[in-house]
């Protein structure tokens, strides 16, 4: 479950558990207070994102990064989960992908590192597309995204207001599996099998 982050650091990855909803409540708050990253208004609690992570768990990918201290107690300092992308059934292919690391344990290679796990459990599922939506400015979220064969295709201008603000939103596009005739269809990340799952975590 330990995998290497851009700096060499051992980063542990697994699956979330719904104890984790309190850790991933704090992280995701001063995104929500603080900046326009996020379009909702008033940060959800641990109640509210245990209720989110119940919803789609067993059918998407949540994954967490943790910091494990020398008496082998972890810290989630970042996330990263999967959306439907719509609920219409052409759409079944595509979801929208989303990352948010813990200010102290930025710049170390943690949303990278979740990241590529999260879109290969995505491909293990027969997902073809994934989506990233990332407010404006934001360079190092674009940059993160490139890096990861993310392609910018299209900017919804003045799409939200939030902080006293008109802000932009950029749409980014990776195509994680071939596009090809009659694809199969996704299956719940619950049938993938477990050894499958810790084969992808490392």
């Amino acid at each position: 479950m330990t995998t290497p982050g851009e700096d060499g650091v051992r980063i542990p990855v697994r699956r979330v558990r719904l104890e984790d909803a309190a850790a991933i409540a704090a992280i995701y708050a001063p995104i929500v207070r603080e900046t326009a990253t996020s379009f909702e208004a008033e940060p959800p609690d641990a109640a509210e994102m245990e209720r989110r992570i119940r919803r789609t768990a067993d059918h998407l990918p949540w994954l967490v990064g943790v910091r494990v201290s020398e008496s082998g107690e972890e810290d989630v300092i970042g996330y990263a989960f999967a959306t439907p992308y719509r609920s219409r059934a052409a759409y079944r292919w595509s979801v929208e992908v989303s990352v948010y690391v813990d200010e102290s344990a930025r710049g170390r290679g943690i949303a990278r590192s979740l990241y590529s796990r999260l879109h290969a459990l995505l491909r293990d599922q027969g997902y073809r597309i994934t989506y990233a939506v990332i407010t404006l400015p934001n360079p190092a979220s674009v940059r993160l995204h490139e890096a990861l064969d993310y392609r910018q295709i299209g900017v919804f201008r003045c799409a939200g207001y939030k902080l006293a603000a008109w802000h932009d939103v950029l749409w980014m596009r990776r195509e994680i599996a071939p596009l090809v005739d009659e694809p199969g269809e996704p299956v719940p990340l619950g049938r993938l099998d477990p050894a499958a799952i810790d084969a992808v975590l490392g």
